[in-house]
């Protein structure tokens, strides 16, 4: 064999491995493309898509702090609360409608136990104008102050909202067994009629507890009167029942006055007039306060609220009230 046939050779030999090394070489794919998060405007600030999707997500809650003070405590007089509240609030379109699902998760701790147990605020699902699941009901929609009482309902509900440019009407069927009047599952139901005109809104709405065969009615108008709001609202209660239960008759009174951008000042008053709906007798009670709020920076308010109660029924008067801090995103 002469050296150029070698040489042929073994070119011959080193090229086929390197053909083979080839062949078997192993080729990194190339990276997916990065969704990045997009900004979802249709229902308002603060929404952006979840990544594959066209549902629209809002994240919300505060963590606040605050100091109660109440004379009729007893031994101690004030204790402090702190208290973590976190929202989900998700939506899209779809040929009946916006659908949204709503979510929301608080927890506190207060005085000297430890309440750390997770706590379902509010969970439902409205598809138009229709709601089901467990929240806030209509009568949890008071005056803008500290003062009033006139009711407070968080429960499970099914229903239907029809709301326009300056007229809503509402229908809710509750289930009012969550509660202190009822060891079991009762039903109630509740309506409300509500309007605008010009500066002026208005609220009228009702409630009926089968269980007890009692309801009440209660009216609400504010109006934008000078550098502030006022409010005035009334309840009339035929009897004991899960609505309202504070008195027979009652009527409240606040002006909400924005002193600046930062700060507003609303006195509020409330009278009740028969306090004993579920016993014999007929005692009345007043109210007084103040509400004090500052915003001190964007997501950053503080509150103050001073209430004085004089009650016929406990023959008795008392100072309440709480100073609050609340940081919002």
């Amino acid at each position: 064999m002469n050296i150029k046939s070698l040489l042929l050779g073994s070119a011959a030999a080193l090229a086929a491995v390197s053909g083979a090394q080839a062949a078997d070489a192993i080729i990194a794919a190339e990276p997916e493309p990065m969704e990045y998060v997009r900004v979802c405007d249709a229902f308002g600030t603060g929404y952006f898509y979840i990544p594959g999707t066209e549902t629209c997500l809002k994240v919300g809650g505060y963590v606040r702090f605050e100091v109660h003070y109440d004379e009729d405590f007893g031994g101690d007089e004030w204790n402090a609360r702190t208290r973590g509240y976190v929202s989900f609030d998700a939506r899209s379109d779809t040929e009946l409608g916006a659908l949204q699902s709503f979510i929301a998760i608080r927890t506190w701790a207060e005085g000297d136990n430890d309440f750390n147990d997770l706590e379902l605020d509010e969970a439902y699902i409205k598809l138009g104008g229709f709601k089901a699941g467990y929240g806030y009901n209509y009568w949890d929609i008071g005056l803008s102050g500290e003062t009033d009482a006139l009711g407070s309902n968080r429960l499970n509900m099914i229903g239907y909202e029809w709301v326009g440019d300056a007229f809503t009407v509402g229908v809710f069927v509750d289930e009012l067994g969550d509660n202190a009047l009822y060891a079991d599952s009762e039903v109630g139901v509740e309506g409300q009629v509500g309007f605008a005109l010009g500066a002026a809104k208005a609220q009228i709405l009702g409630g009926y507890d089968f269980a007890a065969e009692d309801g009440a009615v209660r009216g609400i108008v504010t109006a934008d009167v000078g550098p502030g709001t006022l409010g005035i609202a009334g309840v009339w209660s035929s009897g004991f029942n899960s609505y309202y239960a504070a008195s027979e008759w009652t009527v409240a009174a606040e002006y909400a006055f924005a002193v600046s951008d930062r700060f507003k000042l609303t006195p509020g008053f409330q009278y009740f007039w028969d306090t004993n709906l579920d016993a014999a007798g007929s005692d009345d009670a007043w109210r007084a306060g103040v509400t004090l709020d500052y915003k001190i920076v964007e997501g950053l308010t503080s509150k103050v609220s001073v209430q004085y109660q004089d009650d016929e029924a406990t023959d008795d008067d008392e100072w309440f009230g709480f100073v609050r801090l609340q940081r919002s995103f």
